[in-house]
């Protein structure tokens, strides 16, 4: 039996990260920042609706597989991020919207970016 072609096969994301998104829960990524004495970071973060809102209201969190996803990539002043400084240097240098998973999936390829790299924030020093 031949095995199925996957070299052009799309990432898959890790079930957990994939479970926190479909529960509205941001991810984020370190990526290379564009000179030295800068860090940057890329987020993705799950649309949330009405409906989300009144499940937290009832002390439930609402899973959706057909969220919207907002990715942003950020850049900072690496000495400012491990103090208490409010003006971490921070600028925006791309943003863009999802409106599925197969779109998520799209625009992180389009950005040279794998599922498998995302974490939780608390795991990551991204400052938001």
């Amino acid at each position: 039996m031949d095995s199925p072609d996957t070299s052009h096969a799309r990432p898959d994301w890790p079930v957990d990260k994939l479970t926190a998104l479909r529960l509205g829960r941001r991810l984020v990524t370190e990526v290379p920042a564009s000179r030295p004495g800068r860090r940057a970071f890329v987020d993705v973060t799950p649309t949330r609706v009405p409906a989300d809102q009144r499940a937290r209201d009832e002390g439930w969190v609402r899973g959706d597989p057909g969220r919207r996803f907002g990715l942003e990539h950020r850049e900072y002043d690496g000495e400012r991020l491990d103090g208490f400084d409010h003006d971490i240097g921070a600028v925006l240098v791309a943003s863009a919207e999802a409106a599925d998973e197969a779109g998520l999936l799209a625009a992180l390829t389009a950005w040279g970016l794998h599922p498998g790299a995302f974490a939780y924030p608390w795991e990551t020093d991204d400052p938001r």
